[in-house]
């Protein structure tokens, strides 16, 4: 009986091992997602990027720097990275040039992937208080960025058509 629970016992930390995601893992994601996203910013044209479908909403500049601003402060807060811009100040700038916009939306990627990089895989696991609220792992604080930069990409699909510009094919692998 003694060999059964730990064989199984063996069985059970081997597959929970395989199943974590590690940091190359999360780095492949994020490549994806900058590619991805700069797919959208280019299918934007220039008159595009102030374009906003109501007055309530975000232009879609004010969308895709509200999502690096995100990527800044999720990632630093889960790495204790110090981001190179604060919270919020993308979007703030109001800036609706397409140039400048995507190469700031592409720093705020580059910073969440080498950021995610060099992060040792062992502090992974992790509690942290997020934004001093809520109690989650590293890897989880790591996941729920990569979730709210999928989610304000995706409403910048309906920008795009509003506009008459056709948005990149799905990009999942």
């Amino acid at each position: 009986m003694k060999k059964i629970v730990f064989l199984l016992t063996v069985f059970l930390s081997i597959s929970n091992l395989n199943a974590q995601t590690g940091t190359e893992d999360i780095v492949k994601d994020w490549e994806r997602a900058k590619a991805y996203t700069k797919e959208y910013l280019d299918a934007m044209p220039e008159s595009g990027y102030s374009f906003k479908p109501t007055k309530e909403m975000r232009s879609f500049s004010g969308q895709v720097l509200h999502l690096s601003d995100a990527i800044y402060g999720f990632l630093g807060a889960a790495t204790d990275e110090k981001p190179p811009v604060g919270f919020g100040d993308l979007e703030k700038s109001a800036d609706e040039n397409k140039a400048s916009v995507t190469a700031k939306v592409m720093a705020a990627y580059d910073f969440a992937i080498n950021t995610i990089k060099k992060y040792p895989n062992s502090k992974l696991g992790e509690q942290i208080k997020l934004f001093g609220t809520f109690d989650l792992s590293r890897a989880q604080v790591l996941n729920k960025c990569f979730e709210h930069q999928t989610h304000h990409r995706a409403q910048t699909t309906v920008f795009l058509r509003l506009v008459g510009a056709t948005p990149p094919a799905e990009k999942l692998f």
